[in-house]
């Protein structure tokens, strides 16, 4: 059985679980389930990696409208310069990106991800600059 870490609220890029192995996927969810709080992770996917977010495993934490909003123009953002997916998405409870190029890239989204679950814009403004 893999352990993983308390993860710190919001969770910065390094501590990101790598959840590319369904057993590395189960622990991560059932960690962020048992402190109660968002669920982050990337998995690799080939030479592209995947971003994923889930509030379910965090009563009482969805996106409210604005962070809402910020994560979905984030995600426009990123599919219309071709940087993830066009079949990304995010709603209010669960967010996914697809084929991201590099760890490094997909730690720093999913971590910007994370933090806008916690109503922090600031990291989601730096990986993927708002349009207007």
């Amino acid at each position: 059985m893999l352990l993983i870490q308390p993860l710190p609220i919001p969770c910065p890029a390094g501590l990101v679980p790598d959840a590319t192995s369904l057993d590395a996927f189960n622990a991560a969810y059932r960690a962020a389930k048992g402190q109660r709080v968002v669920f982050v992770a990337i998995e690799r996917l080939g030479p592209r990696w995947t971003v994923k977010a889930d509030a379910l495993t965090a009563p009482q934490r969805t996106l409210d409208t604005t962070m809402h909003d910020a994560v979905r123009e984030a995600v426009s953002y990123l599919i219309d310069s071709r940087q993830i997916r066009p079949d990304s998405f995010a709603d209010p409870v669960y967010v996914v990106l697809y084929d991201v190029d590099g760890e490094p890239r997909a730690r720093e989204r999913a971590a910007a991800v994370h933090a806008a679950f916690y109503g922090d814009l600031e990291p989601l403004a730096r990986a993927a600059p708002p349009t207007s």
